[in-house]
């Protein structure tokens, strides 16, 4: 009987040996556990560190963010540009503004067609006459403002469009200015 208590007790010492190891790798997993997340915190802690000093440091180098390069409309991107035939047998047009106080405008430009066009040059050089009287009559229909050097895109863009609906099978695809000065009476 005393090899069955005996047995008993090593039997639940090995039992109890089991649960208790299983319990000792829970209590150390769980003790663990806390160091774990201490350790994850300080890393995260210390990333977002280093991202704030980087961000302030670039942002200091830089100027605050402002962009050092300063990219204008001269500047733009436009690959290769077209190129055009040129019409320059247009003479000298003078016209007068419409202002209260007429301005004296001396216009002398050049219109680009498509290259190689033969029937647009065909029809420029036809219709010369027209051309000059069509663009007297649009100078003297615009005030000295509207001639100013910083609206001159916009003047050509709207002779342009001004001038293909009078034109048959020629377009205007371009206007160069030789001259382009006003002048008050």
């Amino acid at each position: 009987m005393a090899n069955d208590a005996d047995d008993k007790i090593e039997l639940g010492d090995e039992e109890g040996g089991e649960a208790g190891s299983k319990k000792k790798k829970a209590n150390v997993l769980a003790a663990l556990f806390p160091n774990l997340l201490k350790v994850v915190a300080i890393g995260l802690a210390l990333l977002i560190l280093i991202v704030t000093i980087s961000v302030i440091t670039f942002n200091i180098l830089n100027k605050g963010g402002k962009s050092q390069t300063v990219v204008s409309d001269d500047d733009a991107y436009v690959g290769t540009r077209p190129q055009y035939s040129m019409f320059s047998a247009l003479p000298v047009i003078r016209s007068m503004t419409k202002d209260p106080s007429p301005y004296s405008v001396v216009v002398e430009l050049v219109l680009g067609y498509d290259l190689n066009n033969a029937t647009a040059a065909t029809e420029l050089t036809s219709r010369l006459v027209e051309l000059q009287d069509f663009i007297r009559n649009y100078f003297s229909s615009k005030y000295n403002a509207d001639l100013q050097p910083d609206k001159e895109e916009q003047l050509k863009q709207d002779l342009i469009e001004k001038l293909n609906r009078r034109l048959n099978t020629a377009k205007v695809r371009a206007i160069f200015f030789k001259q382009l000065s006003t002048m008050e009476m």
